[in-house]
Order: structure tokens, then sequence, then C-alpha cells
């Protein structure tokens, strides 16, 4: 008896995730075995993405170095300008390291960028840390003011408009981001600017005037435009991708059941739609925060507002490689994040994933 006490005990034990709390669950040593597999297979597959984000971004490096060595004309000669002579321009490459070859270039620059050494621009013969700390925070908080607003305000529109699919709310949620698609992000900027700050009112500045090192939050009136055009853009595409998820879960066979047994609208909504919709949501808000970081180029240029995207802007005008190649590297580097971390995002959200025999 006591043997088979032992051996029923024995065959029982609690989740890992469980183990040592008052909720632990037991279930059967097969079923925890399984769950603690199905455990080890995600985090492996987390590992393994990441692992593929530093494959990525060492790629992405690869590009970068050899686009901005394939610009046209000669750093040196941009550089000196009218004050050019052979000497000068020989000891400059020799400074910049341009006598030596592009592998040679390469792995210096890439091994000084493994080190937190962005370089020195050659423009202004300073850290190039030093030059884009300030800009990165400004791009920064343009970015998360612009997903902040947009991003809740796309799942509301979407999930409003899928849930009334086919009337007056739907066709305006559509017709918004149909329209707002259509145009590029420096239209939808100079629209603002027409109706908000020259022609038709004069509410607001058309552009930011920012002291050096000083926050963009310390003028809230000159963020407004430039993070109205970035949510607009957001809105117009998110909400369109959660509305068509929410029609195409409102089509599903456990909706049509829950309606069946009498459950209300809302509690349809609230209960089945709108969870089964989020992975959608997530794979859609990371895209849009890709896009987000891309788009604050074409904005910041508009609005003259000081951040990373203005910053490439002019560092292209005045070949200055080192602030280039380190802004593009930036813009990559938050790409692959946001992307990294919806996909990661998606697996926790999904049973199916979550649980899925690799």
């Amino acid at each position: 008896m006591a043997c088979g006490a032992a051996s029923t005990v024995s065959e029982l034990e609690p989740l890992a995730v469980g183990a040592g709390s008052s909720n632990a669950v037991m279930l059967p040593a097969p079923q925890a075995a399984r769950a603690r597999r199905h455990t080890f297979r995600r985090h492996l597959w987390i590992v393994r993405r990441v692992l593929l984000g530093v494959v990525t971004l060492f790629l992405v490096s690869v590009l970068v170095f050899a686009a901005t060595q394939a610009l046209p004309g000669d750093p040196a000669t941009a550089i000196l300008g009218q004050r050019q002579t052979p000497e000068l321009v020989k000891a400059l490459h020799e400074q910049l390291g341009l006598d030596r070859s592009l592998v040679s270039q390469y792995f210096s620059w890439l091994g000084n960028l493994l080190t937190g050494d962005l370089g020195t621009s050659v423009v202004n013969q300073q850290p190039v840390s030093s030059l884009i700390t300030d800009r990165a925070w400004n791009t920064a908080t343009l970015v998360v003011l612009a997903a902040g607003i947009g991003v809740p305000l796309s799942l509301v529109a979407g999930a409003w408009a899928g849930a009334r699919r086919d009337r007056a709310a739907d066709h305006v949620v559509s017709g918004f981001g149909l329209l707002a698609n259509a145009l590029p992000d420096f239209v939808v900027g100079i629209i603002l600017v027409i109706l908000f700050s020259t022609t038709v009112f004069h509410w607001l500045p058309a552009v930011a005037v920012l002291n050096p090192g000083e926050s963009a939050l310390s003028q809230p009136s000159a963020l407004v435009l430039p993070v109205a055009s970035l949510t607009i853009g957001t809105v117009a595409y998110l909400s369109r991708l959660v509305r068509g998820s929410v029609i195409d879960v409102y089509q599903s066979e456990y909706v049509r059941m829950a309606r069946l047994k009498g459950a209300p609208e809302r509690v349809v909504l609230r209960r089945h739609v709108l969870p089964n919709a989020l992975v959608p949501a997530i794979q859609g808000t990371a895209l849009a925060l890709a896009y987000l970081t891309g788009g604050v180029v074409v904005i910041e240029s508009l609005f003259n507002y000081p951040g990373l995207g203005s910053g490439l802007s002019a560092a292209i005008s005045s070949r200055d490689m080192p602030q280039i190649q380190a802004i593009v590297l930036i813009f990559a580097t938050a790409y692959v994040v946001f992307n990294l971390l919806g996909d990661i995002l998606t697996v926790y959200v999904t049973p199916r994933l979550r649980t899925e025999e690799a």
C-alpha cells in the first residue's frame, strides 16, 4: 500500500511556473514534462531570434559602411573645400584612415563601435556621441508621444469600426485611413502647417526653434504639429489593420457560439473578439513603431526639429560619414528591436504558439 501511495504521488508534480506558490497547478508527470519542454523550446526560440537580430545588425553595418564609402566624391576634398592642397588632402586621408584598405577601415570602425566609440565628426571635430545625444532624446520624445497617442487611438478606432462593419462609423474610419495612407508624410505636415500655422490659423509655430541642449518638452507647442503628422500616419495604417482583424474574429465559430448562448454584444466584444484580435495588433504596432522611427527623417526636416532625422540630413549634405553611420545604425537597431519585441509578445499571448511542439 505504501508503495502504491508513493507511486500515485510521484505521478503528480507542480508546473515549474507555479511551484512554490499557493496557486501551483498539479499536473500528471507527462504533462508537466511536456510543459517544461515547451517552455525550454520557447526560450530557445527567443535566443535564436535575438541572435538573428544581431546577425541582421551586423549585415546592416556592412551595408551602411559600404554605402557611405560609395558616396561620390572624396570626403577629404569636400571637407577642405577651397583650402585643399595635395599635401593637406594626403594628411587628412591619413587622419581619417582613408589611406587604408576598406576591410581594415571597416573592422577598425566596427571595433570602435562595439566599445561605444561612435567616432569623431569630420566637420565639427567633436565626438559623434556628444553631437547626437540631445538629438536622440528629442527623436525619442517625438516617437514616444506619437506612439502613445496613435497606438491606443488606432486600437479604439479599429475595434469600433470592425464592430460596426458597413455602418457609418466603419465608412468614416476606413475613408480616413485610405485618405491618410494616400498622402506622404510631408504632405500631411504641410497641410497641418497651412491650417494651424500660416494661412488659416496662427495657433502653432510652423517650425521647432530649440536652443542647443534644450529639451523638446520645454516647448510643448513646438511638438504639436510634428507629433500630429506622425500620429495621423500611424492611425491610418494601424486602425485599418485592427479593423480587419476584428472582422475576421467576428466571423469565427466561437463568436457565433457565444452569440447563440445569448451573450450580450459588449461581452462578446470584450471577452472573445478583442483578445483574439490582439496578435495582429501587436505585429502592427511593432511595424508602426518602426514606421515612426523612419518617418522622423522627413518630419524633422520639414519642421526643422533638432532630432536624429534632421541630423542625418545635415550629415549627408556635409559628407560627415561618422555621423551618417552612427545615426543609420541607431535607426536600424530600433527597427530590429521593435520587430523582435513584437515577435516575442506574439508568442507569449498566443496559446498555440506557447505550447506548439518545435
